[in-house]
């Protein structure tokens, strides 16, 4: 019997928890030396953009809402940083905005996951495929937009191109996928079929 997708999109206080966690998230791990954690553990923000897809999703004006919500927020955390914290503004080029259509394409693809998933391990190889394609498509327009647009390379070609997706690709993949699996062991931990399980097995025996 093949199961229908599971629905994802969790009432209002849910909603704001785990805005408010992702939120966190970001904060805490964005900034190597300004963020509390950032020098322990890799930057969030890619991860926090597509679990936001995946959890806080909505109509069209409320997603897109939400993502410039979030992108107001890394652009508040990379400003205090530079201009508080001490950390070089080396990134902060005319460039910077290609980060837009980069966690774009994390919160899409985070979005169109959604719709697709379903609880248990069946899930795990499309999820594996939308963390690929996002971290990817990410990195594309990151580090191709910074390397193309910010001024900071006096030649530019398609082999300098490749190296730097190549330098910048497994590291943004790796931060990619531990933050979402760490995020998926605790909601399938949390899933409905599992705490019903727990309440069956442990609970009245009475009819």
């Amino acid at each position: 019997i093949q199961r229908a997708p599971m629905t994802t999109t969790p009432d209002t206080r849910s909603r704001l928890l785990i805005g408010l966690a992702l939120a966190a998230l970001m904060a805490a791990t964005r900034g190597q030396q300004f963020a509390p954690l950032g020098q322990h553990l890799p930057d969030a923000s890619l991860a926090v953009f597509f679990l936001a897809g995946f959890y806080l999703r909505g109509r069209a004006p409320g997603g897109i809402g939400l993502f410039a919500a979030l992108f107001a927020l890394a652009t508040a955390i990379d400003l205090a940083a530079i201009g508080w914290g001490g950390v070089s503004g080396y990134c902060l080029t005319p460039a910077y905005w290609m980060l837009v259509p980069a966690y774009g394409a994390a919160f899409g693809v985070g979005r169109w996951y959604a719709g697709r998933h379903v609880d248990g391990a069946s899930t795990l190889p499309l999820l594996a495929g939308a963390l690929l394609t996002a971290g990817l498509l990410a990195e594309l327009f990151a580090s191709g937009g910074f390397y193309l647009f910010s001024g900071r390379f006096a030649d530019v070609s398609a082999v300098g191109f490749g190296h730097s997706l190549v330098n910048c690709l497994p590291g943004t993949l790796g931060a990619l996928l531990v933050y979402v699996g760490l995020a998926a062991a605790v909601h399938l931990s949390l899933s409905p079929a599992r705490l019903g399980a727990g309440r069956v097995g442990g609970g009245d025996p009475r009819p």
